[in-house]
């Protein structure tokens, strides 16, 4: 039995061959696609639907997934403007000690996960405090996630010991290591937070429990400058000395990197997550994003947090990606539209290791899925639809998204929350977090 039928929209599939069906449809059971195809291939599949939706003046394509994300920062928005990154995260640091708790971090996840699943996200990789608080609140919104045990040597918010940090990740994994919903994984901050020994500790309990290893790296010269001066090499010399790269590695920011670096990357398999919002807000540079996509590294997108590019806007992402290393390299050529639509699909799928779960519409994924409407005067004309999601499509055109066949946007509305609540608790706060830097 078909659960739902999606028809008559323009089907962007993300596939292997970048296949767009015009007049398509998507045709689901239980939580998986079911079948694609053009609309009248799919017209008998009507008759016994339990659910037809018409995609006229729309295109339907598979959810978006963002790499790297701080979702709770949503609390702090536009509380630290205008500096470089090391003195913005002394401040941002001290925020996040006097106010985050489990129930606050879990409200500012809601916030920032009902913003990202309202502009297309189906799956984010969110780094943040209290890791079972995220995933609460992604299944509270209705969106996948990737988190898990943070590792930091600084006292942070949580101030626990090394072994308390391994053992924290690992009840991760054994909570949420089975389930549809969850790419778990290990997140240590990264080389300038967490010490040789405990990076190994956090990439040996990824290796042990199959997930996914997530950290910052080279997002400044400073940052590069200061572990040279600790250990003697750069950060992705210092990881892979360290044995922490390879398949399930994924880095976010990459932005100051040598020609070593990159093919050490392309050599081990390591994934990026570029966040070119954030890079350029804090004047952190220009990742070497078309050097790397010609050694075959995989390229993803996320938005960072939301003190650090102020929105969670994958669409401004997207077209960052897109122009900003045509003008910083004066090639216009340089990144083609399918190679940064992918960034905002399929590659992620395969940096979180789902590539045969999502980031595509084919037969057998999960059906997650965003309608994204035509009927504006920016749509019109359209003589490509990967162009129009490209360079003309924003996060107010989503008008519907799908979380495994179930429908968690609708008509640009929240199904399975009403958000206001959740606004009017934040900005209860905002004395308290406005004090904090006082």
């Amino acid at each position: 039995m078909t659960d739902l039928l999606i028809r008559n929209a323009i089907v962007v599939t993300s596939d292997s061959a970048g296949s767009v069906i015009h007049d398509g449809a998507v045709a689901v059971e239980g939580t998986r696609i079911s079948a694609v195809g053009t609309a009248a291939d799919l017209a008998p599949l009507a008759e016994r639907a339990r659910r037809v939706v018409d995609g006229t003046g729309h295109i339907l394509m598979p959810g978006i997934i963002n790499t790297h994300c701080h979702a709770a920062d949503s609390l702090f928005r536009g509380l630290v403007e205008d500096l470089p990154l090391e003195p913005w995260l002394q401040t941002v640091w001290k925020a996040e000690a006097a106010i985050l708790n489990p129930r606050t971090s879990h409200l500012g996840s809601v916030l920032g996960f009902a913003e990202l699943l309202l502009s297309g996200v189906t799956s984010v990789m969110d780094m943040f405090w209290y890791p079972s608080e995220t995933v609460r609140a992604a299944r509270k919104v209705g969106l996948r996630v990737s988190t898990g045990g943070i590792f930091f040597d600084p006292a942070g918010v949580t101030a626990l010991s090394i072994d308390e940090r391994v053992a924290e990740a690992e009840r991760f994994f054994e909570e949420f290591g089975s389930a549809d919903d969850v790419f778990a994984a290990v997140m240590p901050h990264g080389t300038y937070t967490v010490g040789p020994e405990n990076l190994k500790a956090a990439h040996a309990v990824s290796h042990k429990c199959g997930g996914i290893f997530c950290t910052h790296c080279a997002e400044t010269k400073a940052e590069q400058a200061d572990i040279v001066a600790r250990y003697g090499r750069t950060v992705v010399r210092h990881l892979d000395h360290l044995g922490c790269l390879d398949a399930r590695t994924v880095l976010a920011h990459c932005v100051h990197l040598d020609d070593e670096e990159l093919d050490i990357l392309a050599a081990r398999g390591a994934h990026v997550a570029h966040n070119p919002m954030s890079n350029l807000k804090l004047a952190s540079g220009f990742a070497r994003v078309p050097e790397m996509l010609e050694r075959g590294i995989n390229v993803t997108l996320g938005t960072d947090g939301p003190i650090s590019g102020n929105d969670l806007d994958m669409w401004m992402a997207l077209r960052l990606a897109a122009t900003i290393h045509k003008g910083h390299t004066g090639r216009a050529e340089i990144i083609s539209t399918r190679q940064a639509l992918d960034m905002l699909t399929i590659n992620g799928a395969k940096a979180l290791g789902a590539a045969d779960r999502i980031g595509s519409l084919e037969k057998g994924k999960l059906a997650d899925m965003v309608m994204v409407d035509l009927r504006r005067p920016h749509a019109v004309p359209m003589f490509d639809p990967l162009t129009h999601l490209v360079y003309s499509a924003n996060k107010s055109d989503v008008r519907h998204v799908f979380l495994g066949g179930e429908q968690v946007v609708r008509d640009g509305t929240l199904t399975r929350l009403d958000i206001g609540e959740t606004m009017d608790e934040v900005n209860a706060l905002v004395p308290k977090i406005r004090a904090s830097i006082a």
